[in-house]
């Protein structure tokens, strides 16, 4: 049943009612700017990353930026708005999954796969993500805390070397581990701290995008910041499909993207959850499948518009619970402002050119943070149980290898097997779910036969999951 806004007066309203309320202009303003301060620094970091890794000119990282933004506006429209059987309706911000930054990292390794075998690995988890529809009620089963938890943890450990090699200057850099580097990464890094310390409401939830902006200003005098090429772009653009050429189909690309699929569908449902939780609208089957629907149609059209997988914002729930503004309609008007921006090359350029060393400071903090979110929730599980911490001691450790040992397998796995083999995430993820399905089978679905038909299946790790 469509719902209809309430008048302006009503934002404060208790429980369901709030989420549909639109708050007065100049409020919608300032609350969806502030959701779009606090995931700035995330949403631009996946293609910072993978655009290192493959040593992508500045040019080229701006667009993937912008096709970024753009999937991100539209995904939180599908989200927060709704249309047909898509979008869970709740104050929802999306963005780029962390959970696929490893694979596509592994993928880029791999010349014969590229950004066209990236963006097909995407439409791929995608369709896959739509396909899975009948199961998602049944899909939690597979992902208790004990999993995702691990996953998530896996996903933080295995991005915060790209973080330290940023903070020494980034990859192949020349100069690599320059005091100059260092000292600027340590700077940002040290601003982050004395905010995260020291302010409180909003100034705290936007400690790494000031940390970033302190770290630009003594990086330009420094002469690591340098815009050549900014006046050559447009003042405003259009983001065209398929970009860099029709998507190509590498089988271990975009099973190792399905696998990517599955995590995100699971974190997804734990945030859905914590938000109904959070906004007083209890989140029920129809609108959890809903939810995971729209998910999964804006990877699939991340893949046609040149960017990567989507998913909810952890950190964008924990700031509807600091704030308690509770209407869905501050995040439409994130999406808006956010589909605004990827129209601006210039701006998707200025990120782009942010140097390595300060993206080091704040990358740091950003994926530690992922690692301690996945600490938090493995602590829903019972770690003094010998069986659950097999399963997360041989999963780290499957996902060390290709940090530890990258041509372990160089030997004896085929080509065509990179993109698992080479990816701690993946390889990490696969442990922790064959794991727990081999030590704990007589366990899974514990717990969840007394939940009825129409209410949302048994998650308790959701309120983990708002861990910002």
């Amino acid at each position: 049943m469509a719902h209809t806004p309430q008048t302006a007066q009503d934002t404060h309203l208790p429980g369901a009612d709030a989420v549909d309320a639109i708050p007065p202009l100049p409020k919608l303003l300032a609350y969806g700017m502030q959701h779009v301060l606090v995931m700035s620094a995330g949403a631009v970091a996946p293609p910072l990353i993978l655009g290192a890794a493959m040593n992508l000119p500045a040019e080229t990282v701006a667009y993937l930026i912008n096709c970024d933004l753009l999937v991100t506006g539209l995904a939180i429209l599908i989200q927060s708005l709704g249309f047909g059987p898509f979008g869970v309706r709740l104050p929802v911000i999306m963005g780029v999954s962390f959970a696929a930054v490893g694979p596509m990292v592994a993928m880029a390794q791999d010349p014969t796969i590229g950004l066209p075998g990236i963006f097909g690995a995407t439409i791929g988890a995608g369709i896959f993500g739509l396909l899975l529809r009948p199961f998602f009620s049944k899909l939690a089963g597979f992902f208790p805390p004990l999993v995702t938890g691990t996953v998530i943890l896996i996903i933080g450990v295995t991005l915060l070397p790209v973080g330290i090699n940023w903070a020494g200057g980034g990859f192949g850099a020349p100069d690599f581990g320059a005091p100059v580097h260092l000292g600027v990464a340590a700077f940002v890094l040290a601003v982050i701290l004395v905010v995260s310390r020291f302010a409180t409401g909003f100034l705290a939830n936007v400690a790494v995008l000031i940390g970033l902006v302190a770290g630009l200003c003594l990086a330009w005098p420094l002469g690591l910041f340098r815009l050549d090429g900014l006046a050559e772009r447009p003042l405003v653009a259009l983001v065209t499909p398929f970009h860099f050429g029709w998507p190509t189909f590498h089988l271990t690309a975009v099973a190792a993207m399905c696998i990517v699929m599955m995590v995100t569908l699971v974190e997804s449902t734990g945030m859905f959850l914590a938000v109904g939780d959070i906004v007083g609208k209890p989140v029920d089957k129809r609108t959890l499948t809903r939810g995971l629907m729209a998910d999964s149609l804006s990877t699939l059209l991340a893949g046609c518009l040149n960017t990567f997988p989507h998913t909810s914002f952890s950190q964008n729930v924990g700031l509807v619970n600091m704030t308690r503004v509770r209407s869905r309609y501050v995040t439409v008007a994130a999406g808006f402002i956010i589909l605004g921006v990827s129209l601006l090359p210039k701006v998707a350029f200025v990120v782009a050119s942010i140097p390595p060393a300060v993206l080091g400071g704040a990358g740091i903090v950003i994926f530690g943070m992922v690692a301690a979110a996945g600490l938090k929730i493995v602590g829903g599980a019972d770690l003094g149980d010998r069986r659950n911490q097999i399963v997360v001691a041989v999963s780290i450790g499957l996902s060390l290898i290709p940090m530890a040992a990258p041509k372990l397998f160089a030997a004896t796995a085929p080509d065509w097997a990179g993109p698992i083999l080479h990816s701690g995430i993946t390889l990490g993820a696969i442990g922790a779910i064959v794991l727990n399905l081999l030590l704990n089978s007589d366990r899974l679905g514990a717990g969840s036969e007394h939940h009825a038909a129409d209410e949302a299946p048994a998650f308790p790790h959701a309120a983990a999951l708002d861990r910002a």
